[in-house]
């Protein structure tokens, strides 16, 4: 089965043209509708405590911090004022997108590229419509290419296109990548405490669990799992080849055994388990969105769940 053009769910419309342009602009709209209003609300500062930026003055009080004391205002008015800090809102997002050749691979709505493609774009939606600062470093074989963050729809919209338009592996060479590596660059990247998010399939290589847990601990990490059916379980096609797309290696299996296929399906579901715990041992919150799924309902989904757990608890048996 030929994988469908565009990382859009079942029933969604699809864009008629091919280009890049066309297929963001479709997925904007696609997000924008979805998600709108979802993130409102609930806008916390990066770091704990009143926050570092100027904001508005009132007359001094006894119990002040009397570093707060504004004494231009103080010497203009000749009244004693503080000035309330407010929190620092901007926020820094770093997007780690891995296009290596293991994700040009696809047999249901579109490939596991396009759906790491789209997870870009409505991460990039949602973090930079706020004026928030937005960079992204694309995993490829070879060095990978480096966005830098700045806010604006404008750069959201050329990181995005840039994204959309790297060379696919038959374009250029295939071999493997090192997402580990791709981690700890982002790690000297993002110099202030923002988030990271991670979209992989997560089937590299090398070790990526450490660095992983590095940057959880500086940042708020979210790692995006992009899956397809047909890595989790063999249909029974009969002979069948498989290509490993990043050394070309080539393997030959006969499907039509039952015992073959139970024993693949049980070793995909202990590799995604083994991913899942990484994951959870590092630190960072894990969404898995599969090229045969409402991949936007996953997301609102996740994000709806996120919103809860951090919400914080009601007070119990508090006075009005």
């Amino acid at each position: 089965m030929s994988p469908s053009p565009g990382p859009w769910p079942p029933g969604a419309p699809r864009a008629t043209a091919g280009t890049p342009e066309e297929l963001l602009r479709r997925l904007e709209l696609s997000v924008t509708r979805r998600l709108d209003g979802m993130l409102q609300g609930d806008y916390q500062g990066l770091l704990p405590g009143p926050g570092s930026e100027p904001g508005e003055a009132r007359l001094y009080t006894p119990g002040d911090d009397v570093r707060r004391i504004d004494w231009n205002l103080t010497a203009r008015t000749a009244s004693t004022h503080v000035r309330m800090p407010i929190a620092d809102r901007e926020l820094e997002t770093w997007v780690v997108a891995d296009l290596s050749a293991s994700l040009e691979f696809g047999t249901a709505h579109c490939e596991k590229r396009d759906l790491a493609v789209a997870a870009v774009g409505a991460i990039g939606h949602l973090t930079a419509r706020v004026g928030n600062r937005i960079g992204a470093l694309v995993v490829q074989h070879g060095r990978p290419l480096r966005i830098p963050a700045r806010p604006g729809r404008n750069h959201l919209l050329g990181l995005l296109h840039r994204v959309a338009t790297t060379p696919r592996a038959g374009d250029r060479q295939a071999g493997s990548t090192d997402l580990g590596a791709a981690l700890a660059e982002v790690d000297r990247l993002a110099r202030r405490r923002g988030m990271v998010v991670v979209v992989s399939d997560f089937l590299s290589a090398t070790e990526w669990e450490r660095p992983l847990r590095v940057l959880a601990t500086r940042h708020d990490a979210l790692c995006v799992e992009v899956v397809d059916p047909r890595e989790l379980d063999l249909p029974d096609v009969g002979y069948l080849s498989l290509v490993d797309p990043e050394t070309g290696e080539t393997t030959e299996v006969q499907t039509s055994r039952a015992d073959l296929r139970a024993r693949y399906a049980a070793a995909a579901a202990a590799e995604r388990q083994a991913i899942a715990a990484a994951m959870r041992r590092a630190g960072a919150d894990h969404l898995v969105l599969r090229t045969d799924r409402d991949w936007l309902l996953d997301l609102v989904r996740f994000v709806d769940r996120r919103r809860r757990r951090r919400r914080p608890p009601a007070r119990v048996g508090a006075r009005p």
